[in-house]
């Protein structure tokens, strides 16, 4: 009987034993899991719409970051749903928080970057569409309707007034209402009160500076010439003259032009700024905050002229008569002969 009872005490020894172990094994499992940081290295995971949780589990596994991939599959392997996002796991991140943030969307921003030549609409939508989940034809759309643009105060040809070249930090799930609502929230933040008065020195409105400012930016992307350049187009307006700039005629057709001819200076728009005297109703480009600012503090100056620099060197040459302005032309025109010939 003794012998009996020994032998059901070492069975139930063993089987408490095995228990603890189980116990300790999901317990270091659980602690895992909740608690030891799993990845080697930062990296970013796009959920888009339709995506299944056992394509990010792949995607993380093959990315050779993952410290234990048992764990991986334990968590983010048992979800049933994730929310369509941007997310960003770094080294501090577990398995379970990882699950977590995938399925109740705790989204990391992503950095939404306009540069770069933005003349149209529909470069503007390419660049966005690019880098965000919206679709850039939706996009098109939304920046072509005045119904759409109404919300902002303005109609599509003061589209680029409101939008600032820069990087922006955005939900990569953000509709397109919500950028354009964050273009205009930094829009109104740039033109603080010391920035209006410096436009209003210069006989301008924020619209009017967006707008001169897009036609520097047609002129140079050679920052240090930006404020002389403007100074020579202020100039011209307080003296009525004007504007003659060639960025405007290009921007009638569509900049599909190589060179701006004399007959293109004939077509009959309130952009061409060869027929018709002031500013036009609107920026003909997304003017960078270079040219914007060249505008407020402009170079002060007789110049009412400037051409290309003979060089080929991105400069220009300025003049304060016309006389001196069709020397410098006629040098420029000599250079180019002789380059065109090379």
């Amino acid at each position: 009987m003794e012998e009996i009872n020994r032998k059901w005490l070492w069975v139930g020894g063993a089987a408490a034993l095995l228990v603890l172990v189980i116990l300790g094994v999901w317990g270091y499992r659980v602690y895992y899991d909740r608690k030891v940081p799993n990845f080697s290295e930062t990296f970013e995971i796009y959920v888009r719409p339709g995506m299944e949780p056992s394509e990010i589990l792949d995607s993380m596994l093959v990315s050779g970051k993952v410290i234990s991939s048992r764990s991986l599959r334990r968590t983010v392997g048992n979800l049933s749903s994730m929310q369509v996002g941007h997310y960003t796991v770094d080294t501090k991140s577990t398995s379970k928080y990882v699950a977590r943030m995938l399925e109740k969307g705790w989204q990391t921003p992503v950095n939404l970057t306009l540069s770069g030549s933005i003349r149209t609409p529909g470069v503007l939508a390419r660049k966005i569409g690019a880098q965000m989940l919206v679709d850039s034809a939706e996009v098109a759309r939304f920046a072509a309707s005045d119904d759409s643009l109404a919300r902002y105060g303005i109609r599509t040809p003061l589209l680029f007034t409101m939008i600032l070249p820069d990087t922006y930090q955005i939900l990569w799930t953000s509709s397109v209402s919500e950028i354009f609502d964050r273009f205009k929230k930094e829009r109104d933040a740039w033109w603080n009160a010391e920035r209006i008065e410096k436009a209003r020195n210069q006989g301008l409105t924020p619209v009017q500076a967006a707008t001169l400012a897009s036609i520097v930016d047609g002129e140079t992307h050679y920052v240090p010439e930006q404020p002389t350049i403007a100074g020579v187009y202020l100039n011209r307006l307080r003296i009525g003259m004007k504007l003659q700039a060639d960025p405007t005629v290009a921007y009638c057709f569509g900049y599909s032009l190589n060179r701006v001819l004399k007959r293109h200076l004939e077509y009959d728009s309130p952009y061409n700024t060869y027929l018709y005297a002031g500013l036009p109703p609107g920026p003909i480009s997304c003017p960078p905050k270079s040219c914007l600012e060249a505008v407020l503090s402009p170079d002060r100056h007789g110049y009412l002229y400037f051409c290309a620099d003979p060089s080929f060197n991105g400069s220009h040459r300025f003049a304060v008569t016309y006389a001196q302005h069709m020397e410098n032309a006629r040098a420029f025109q000599t250079a180019l002969t002789q380059r065109m010939k090379k």
